[in-house]
């Protein structure tokens, strides 16, 4: 996807505040903090968000829920939330599906 900010990012194009990246994932700081720690976390695949995968995405998904919880005990979160986004009536503004990991003292309610 030539015009997704998320691709571009991954591919190296727009710099990020990168904290944690393997074959699949990468982590980084949002730009509009939310929380004390405010993380984004994508895969490197563009998927648009969760009704977009299908059977053949299975095994990531199951990696990212056992990375999440890594990427957020490597920046010293104990607790957290997370959060997606699903199309546009679920608040998503960049159509690659991304994780927000939220954590801290000033963790916003609902």
């Amino acid at each position: 996807m030539t015009d997704c900010i998320f691709c571009k990012i991954v591919a190296g194009d727009i710099p990020s505040s990168k904290v944690y990246e393997d074959d699949d994932f990468l982590a980084f700081h949002d730009i509009a903090p939310k929380a004390d720690t405010h993380l984004l976390v994508i895969p490197k695949q563009h998927i648009v968000n969760l009704n977009d995968l299908a059977d053949e995405h299975g095994a990531l998904m199951g990696k990212l829920m056992l990375t999440l919880p890594k990427i957020a005990a490597d920046q010293g979160l104990q607790g957290f939330r997370t959060i997606t986004n699903t199309g546009v009536e679920g608040g998503q503004e960049v159509f690659h599906m991304h994780f927000h990991i939220l954590g801290g003292s000033t963790l916003p309610g609902f």
